[in-house]
């Protein structure tokens, strides 16, 4: 018997813990070299334990429990090369007796007559005088009401623990509103530039990109543009120093089942729009299917997070430090606005800018909104990065 020990990985020099939150595999099921293993949760992301190498698999910890880095966790015999044998099959087989049936006798036995002792029979009772009175009959006595037993409390309420990667959105999310002085500006754009652009070339795009054209490829050019313009949303604070960042790395928020992810998609000014698709395509499935790593959140200097494909018309995001500055993106509605004297109906979306305000000033949070305005409902701007 070759014997490998399943260990949980490195996940980075903050993390030292984390919960196996459940086996995706059988107790002494035969598993493939890569196969996914076991989900991790830490306070900083979710990911796949794979084997190393194909044989047969024993749990040495149960799931939902804390492990730490470098633990062994299970262990694969290497080799262990066949079928996977069901527990229930190795239990002996049990000969069953047959039952023997009693003879049937050819003729019953009479039954025994009971002779039925004869009821007794009530003396009559004289007849009542006619000057007797007659006694009212009683009240029929009136059911007490139904109560309804109480409901246990185990049917109304269900407790579970709080993952350890919702903890830390929860530290990071409190965090930063006592620590930032965070406030939020408002605009709205029209989106039917965009809207036209994206139909008029969606299929040529499709055809050579293998990728469709959204909207927040447009967005993070934007962002780009209006961080280049102004350029306090791309710095932040240190102490008591200000740390000014000459690059553009944008995060985009992306909705797993375990909580809100930011990957980071790198380099954006020297991105294409089909490249930026592709980034945010392959960081939103990674994220999704627990894939993502540490490194793929760090680094960001500005974020996007788009409620508008869940309905959200406005909101206030929540700043992620310890970046100065996230661009809230909503639900686009047909509403009717003003424009050249006429009412006219068009395709509107409120943006919100919160920023923080130690280091950045109304004036400058409300021209970097702008700029993002302007970008969107000229798209041509961005081309010619005016």
């Amino acid at each position: 018997m070759s014997l490998l020990e399943v260990k949980i990985p490195p996940m980075g020099e903050s993390i030292s813990t984390g919960v196996l939150a459940k086996w995706h595999v059988a107790d002494g099921a035969l598993v493939k070299k890569d196969q996914p293993l076991f989900e991790l949760e830490t306070d900083k992301i979710t990911s796949e334990g794979t084997a190393e190498a194909a044989g047969k698999i024993t749990f040495k910890v149960a799931a939902g429990s804390e492990v730490k880095i470098g633990q062994a966790v299970a262990t694969i015999d290497t080799a262990a090369t066949g079928q996977a044998v069901d527990p229930a099959s190795k239990a002996p087989a049990v000969a069953v007796a047959p039952v023997p049936v009693a003879p049937v006798a050819k003729e019953a036995a009479p039954a025994a007559t009971v002779a039925a002792a004869p009821a007794p029979v009530a003396k009559e009772s004289p007849a009542p005088s006619k000057s007797a009175p007659t006694a009212p009959p009683p009240p029929a006595p009136v059911a007490p009401p139904k109560i309804a037993a109480p409901t246990p409390a185990g049917t109304r309420q269900t407790r579970r623990k709080l993952s350890p990667l919702r903890q830390r959105i929860a530290q990071r999310l409190v965090s930063a509103q006592h620590e930032a002085a965070m406030l939020t500006t408002f605009n709205e754009v029209d989106m039917s530039g965009v809207m036209a652009l994206r139909a008029k070339y969606q299929d040529d795009f499709v055809k050579k990109n293998a990728v469709k054209l959204g909207f927040m490829s447009f967005f993070v050019r934007a962002v780009v543009h209006a961080l280049r313009e102004v350029p306090a949303l791309n710095a932040q604070l240190s102490g008591d120093t200000v740390v000014e960042n000459h690059y553009y790395d944008v995060g985009v928020a992306v909705s797993t089942e375990k909580g809100l992810m930011v990957p980071v998609i790198r380099g954006c000014d020297s991105l294409g729009m089909a490249d930026i698709e592709k980034a945010i395509g392959d960081a939103a499935k990674r994220a999704r299917d627990g894939k993502i790593t540490l490194a793929d959140l760090e680094g960001g200097v500005f974020t996007i997070t788009n409620g508008g494909i869940f309905g959200s018309m406005l909101s206030t995001p929540i700043l992620n430090p310890p970046q100065s500055g996230i661009l809230g993106l909503h639900a686009i509605t047909e509403r009717p606005i003003a424009l050249n004297g006429q009412v006219v109906i068009r395709p509107m979306m409120y943006l919100a800018l919160s920023y923080d305000h130690r280091l950045v000033d109304g004036k400058e949070a409300v021209t970097f909104l702008v700029k993002v305005k302007q970008a969107i409902e000229d798209p041509a701007r961005l081309l010619l990065s005016v």
